[in-house]
């Protein structure tokens, strides 16, 4: 067996030790676990840790471990294990009593894997919807609203552009029809042509026609084009499905699927979620900035509120001036007064990016808006050098209760001032946002702005929850097909084709392993899709060692000596083994990158197990058959 070099010997080995290496952590099981995370726009206080040990005790619950643990995406937080699923939801009842409304308590699972095993980037396949319990969400992106967005915002645009070019108008509004388009009235046929040009020119993606005149009322209609509205239609199911990555984050979710189903569908999956209605809150939220005038401020003392008078009285009394909101800061320690009138808002928001003040050191979010915004910023600040200008946070979120057996969602907008300052210069598209309360504050912050706010309004019209009970079955259910197909092929080979039979086997254990570890290094969701895959994978890894194995009988039948028979079995098998394989990876191929879903799970574990069989059943059991034959005298084979 001259002919089996030894570099592939060293190569077979070090395949499968790091096979054996990776597939190892998936023997770990990880824990049920609670995880704590600070609200938008506050740090994790150090007695938190305290605080949520504290809770757990008076509530009497036992839990594995607790740890404070830093994540550069996520900022520090906090993880507490426990050994089933009724403490974890009782761990998170209790924790969201005790924190209150400045901490995010979600559901996660606490990985067990040693230390050592991570640090060399080893991890245990994360568990899909149906394995691991969870619930799953379908929504429907409003298309009325994506037109009445980008319509609203054509009809300010237009407004703009005709102040600009000092073209005379009568009123620009929306047509009573939705999709209609834009309602422009001139009071001259010559304003009316010079208005068109300008509209067409600057907006190629309306459609500029004359509507009907009535005496001094020349009237233009501009309709967004069938071509631009298909596109922000697709490109609103883009942005939902980044904002939903985003906003899932919070719940502290193990490998959520979101995913666009249909044209204007978006599934969402959240295994080992057992809370509906807080990913409901989660997920329905949207955020946006508005920049007002600001009219005063008062700080509370610890006794009384003292500062602007005004704002003041309207703290203790209830009385806010009918031209003015009174908001508070985040940790409600000041409030503050300002207008109504919105000089820009999240909706002309360009681009946001964190940063640092380049003055004060400060973090920072360094905002662009579109030109309807900056000539709204100049005009504003070029006015109001001198005077104060709130930055205020809003975020939208729908709670959900269960009233006399009903669901009942209720809208629930808060309002936030983060940032209260005097205007410095003039400004318009460019400028920073500061008063932030760490760099992650300010790196959510930008996240949030450049792509957290929804395109459009979704609704949820479908939702199933699956219990962990219920995935702990499957996974059983699963594991049992997985060995019982495993143990009828190792047995049926070691009958039929004895010693190479038995190698064929040891060679498809391997493939197994390899198999694993190849899923759990690149992250791939163990569905039962996928569990169904690996079985198929076991039973098709086979048949290359049936080939090999009629072909070195089929030599011994022809008179080839035992060591020459090995060898053509090999050579000779070859060729069909890679034919066959060919076929069932462009099969995997189709299944990986044409479906989705279950379908996609399916086809990508196929696809991995075949290339791992040919790497098995050829080179590994050739190498076993190697060590077991060479420097053999043979005068026959047990096959």
């Amino acid at each position: 067996m001259s002919d089996f070099p030894r570099w592939r010997y060293f190569l077979v080995a070090i395949v499968l030790v790091v096979g054996i290496l990776y597939a190892l952590p998936n023997v770990y099981a990880p824990l049920q676990a609670v995880q704590v995370t600070p609200a938008q726009g506050t740090t994790l206080d150090p007695t938190v840790e305290q605080k949520v040990i504290t809770a757990l005790q008076t509530a009497k619950l036992p839990y594995v471990n607790e740890s404070l643990k830093h994540d550069p995406s996520r900022g520090d937080y906090i993880v507490v294990g426990f050994t089933n699923g009724d403490q974890q939801k009782n761990a998170a009842d209790a924790l969201k009593a005790a924190l209150g409304e400045n901490y995010n308590v979600g559901f996660n699972l606490e990985s067990t894997v040693p230390r050592w095993l991570g640090m060399i980037g080893g991890r245990s396949m994360p568990l899909g919807l149906d394995l691991q319990g969870g619930v799953r969400f379908l929504m429907a992106v409003d298309q009325n609203d994506i037109i009445d967005r980008q319509e609203n915002r054509y009809t300010q645009d237009i407004t703009a552009l005709l102040k600009e070019r000092k073209i005379p108008f009568v009123a620009v509004s929306r047509n009573a029809t939705r999709g209609q388009g834009v309602n422009v009235v001139l009071s001259s046929a010559a304003d009316r042509t010079a208005a068109s040009d300008a509209i067409a020119t600057e907006y190629t993606d309306l459609a500029v026609t004359d509507g009907q005149s009535t005496g001094d009322r020349f009237v233009l209609n501009a309709i967004i084009k069938p071509d631009k509205l298909r596109d922000l239609q697709v490109n609103a199911i883009r942005q939902n499905l980044a904002t939903l990555s985003n906003r899932i984050n919070a719940l502290g979710v193990s490998e959520p699927v979101i995913q666009a189903q249909g044209e204007d569908h978006i599934s969402v999956e959240l295994a080992g979620v057992q809370d509906p209605a807080e990913a409901k809150k989660v997920i329905g939220a949207t955020a946006t900035l508005q920049y007002v005038a600001g009219l005063g401020e008062a700080r509370f003392n610890g006794r009384d509120w003292a500062g602007d008078q005004t704002v003041a009285d309207a703290v203790r009394t209830g009385n806010i001036p009918p031209d003015a909101h009174l908001y508070y800061n985040p940790d409600n320690t000041v409030a503050y007064l300002v207008s109504k009138n919105i000089i820009a808002s999240g909706d002309e928001l360009v681009d946001a990016s964190s940063g640092n003040d380049q003055q004060s050191g400060s973090p920072s979010v360094n905002v662009t808006l579109n030109s309807v915004g900056a000539a709204k910023m100049l005009d504003f600040t070029r006015d109001n050098v001198g005077k104060p200008m709130a930055v205020v946070y809003v975020e939208s979120t729908t709670d959900t209760k269960i009233v006399d057996g009903k669901e009942v969602r209720t809208p629930k907008t808060t309002y936030q001032v983060i940032n209260y300052a005097t205007i410095q210069g003039v400004f318009s598209n460019k400028f920073q946002t500061t008063g932030l309360g760490s760099p992650k504050a300010a790196s959510d912050l930008a996240l949030m702005l450049k792509g957290g706010s929804l395109a459009a309004r979704m609704d949820i019209v479908q939702e199933g929850v699956i219990g962990p009970s219920l995935g702990q079955d499957n996974i059983d259910k699963g594991l049992m097909a997985v060995l019982l197909g495993l143990a009828l092929v190792l047995v049926a080979a070691a009958i039929y084709y004895k010693l190479f039979g038995l190698v064929a086997d040891v060679a498809l254990f391997f493939n197994l392993v390899i198999l694993i570890a190849v899923m759990s290094a690149i992250g791939v969701t163990l569905t039962m899709p996928g569990i169904a895959g690996i079985v198929l994978t076991l039973g098709m890894a086979i048949d290359a060692n049936v080939l090999i194995c009629e072909r070195v009988r089929e030599e011994l039948r022809n008179g080839s000596t035992p060591l020459a028979a090995i060898r053509a079995g090999y050579e000779k098998a070859w060729a069909t083994i890679l034919d066959a394989n060919v076929t069932h990876l462009i099969a995997a191929l189709a299944l990986t990158t044409m479906g989705s879903g279950p379908i996609k799970g399916f086809g990508v574990t196929l696809l991995i197990g075949i290339l791992t069989s040919m790497f098995t059943s050829v080179t590994v059991t050739h190498a076993i058959t190697a060590l077991i034959h060479h420097g053999r005298k043979l005068k026959t084979l047990s096959v």
